[in-house]
């Protein structure tokens, strides 16, 4: 009888899938693709999958360790992420891990406030204060956000920075982040004040007010310390996310751009400025690692997305480094996982449906072992068995299975959209340190796309 193609594809994968045994050795292939990378995007494939979070954990430990990478960057907002910076960097001494992710007050609570990620930052704490890293005295292991929903903290945050080191400039940034000052609350309401003419756009002020604090980078050569620089860096960092949040919230409303594409701009540019920075302060080139949710660090190129237009870090970051950007998915069959049913409701333990006919979740299913690493780089046997456009699910914050074709598949080619994919057959609900926990959002559902 003559085997249909999905029967030629499923042997192929377990001719070439690496099991995965919950060993820190199931992830050589991906550490050792990794040596001397400037980024290496480690996905998920839902927002509240445990393995997802586990494993990412353990790989991201490896390249910290083993790689020498200098830093984790989020998919998270950068005030929330860097009070987890000042943690790992014990710059708030006496303060401990469950303080710090505290932080995260908004929907969805789970997604950082986690036991996977207070169990990741005490590691990275410890590493950063270990005696031997002390005696040689080396810069501290980073936690950064990439995001750019917090346009009003991060603007208390630039003026609360020059209040104590420059009061003159603080008075400036005030008078310039004045036309904000009423919208602060709900930026979505600038975004339709502006785009209806009811109020004038901020959008020069804000600017102007960036270009100043990129200005103070001149005191890099001034002798600045190592913590004082680290400071003047978040405080420009949070004067350019406030310029990009003004034009992103703008755009909502013009329909002129595609909010996705500059939300997704927003965090390459975020990253590529963490690592000149980084660079500078090291004297030399370093390793970042990206955490974000498959939809951002799969290249958006060879996916239905990419058809319509959009584009992510993951393609940004293919089309500048090659190569050199190494991209990790992930995927499931069946388990549970926590989202919320709808925007700002309670987190949930839902059960994920069984996958969708045609899709590379249901080809998966059917392979053999249940848990299993790909190498999908190259051209070979199993990137041709996998060529073929599939769906591939993305379950993000919010999860609708009985809409989930329309919700939380699109179509892709796998091997053109990951270097490696993690697939875990059956999977777990994140655990959320607030279980069910939930705070009024200051974003409405339709700033976060497909709530991913």
């Amino acid at each position: 009888m003559k085997k249909t193609n999905d029967q030629r594809a499923i042997e192929v994968i377990e001719q070439h899938a690496v099991p995965l045994t919950g060993s820190d050795a199931d992830y050589d292939a991906i550490i050792d693709a990794a040596r001397g990378k400037p980024y290496v995007l480690i996905g998920e494939a839902s927002h509240g999958t445990q393995e997802f979070y586990h494993a990412r954990a353990q790989i991201t430990r490896r390249l910290i360790e083993e790689q020498g990478f200098a830093a984790v960057a989020v998919e998270a907002d950068w005030p929330d992420a860097y009070a987890i910076n000042r943690f790992v960097w014990n710059l708030d001494p006496g303060a401990t891990a469950e303080q710090a992710l505290d932080v995260f007050e908004r929907f969805p609570l789970w997604m950082w406030a986690n036991t996977e990620v207070l169990e990741f930052v005490r590691w990275q704490a410890e590493f950063n204060q270990s005696p031997q890293r002390a005696e040689a005295g080396k810069r501290p292991v980073g936690f950064y956000g990439l995001d750019l929903y917090s346009m009003s903290s991060s603007a208390h945050a630039v003026i609360a920075y020059l209040d104590e080191h420059d009061p003159p400039a603080a008075r400036r940034a005030r008078e310039r982040y004045a036309c904000l000052e009423q919208f602060l609350g709900e930026p979505q309401r600038y975004g339709h004040s502006v785009a209806f003419g009811m109020s004038e756009s901020c959008e020069k002020a804000i600017t102007d007010q960036l270009i100043e604090m990129q200005g103070m980078a001149l005191q890099r050569l001034m002798g600045l310390g190592l913590v004082e620089d680290e400071q003047r860096f978040c405080a420009e960092q949070n004067a350019r996310l406030v310029r990009n949040a003004e034009e992103y919230y703008r755009s909502m409303f013009r329909g002129e751009t595609s909010s996705w594409n500059l939300r997704d701009g927003h965090m390459f540019e975020t990253l590529e400025a963490l690592r000149e920075h980084l660079d500078h302060q090291l004297g030399d080139a370093v390793g970042i690692v990206v955490w974000a949710h498959n939809s951002h660090i799969g290249n958006a190129a060879a996916t239905e997305m990419g058809q319509h237009g959009e584009f992510n870090i993951g393609q940004l970051a293919r089309e500048k480094y090659g190569s050199e950007a190494l991209l990790v998915g992930f995927t499931t069959a069946t388990g549970e996982v926590t989202a919320a049913t709808d925007w700002d409701a309670p987190g949930e333990r839902k059960t994920v449906r069984a996958p969708l006919a045609g899709s590379y979740e249901q080809l998966f299913q059917q392979a053999s072992p249940s848990n299993f690493l790909l190498d999908l780089r190259g051209s070979t046997a199993l990137t041709e068995a996998l060529s073929k456009a599939r769906l591939h699910r993305a379950i993000g914050v919010i999860y609708r299975p009985e809409t989930e074709r329309q919700s939380h598949c699109f179509f892709s080619q796998l091997p053109k959209q990951y270097d490696f994919v993690l697939h875990f057959d059956q999977t777990h609900a994140l655990q959320a340190l607030a279980e069910g926990a939930t705070a009024p959002g200051l974003e409405p559902d339709e700033t976060f796309p497909s709530g991913l």
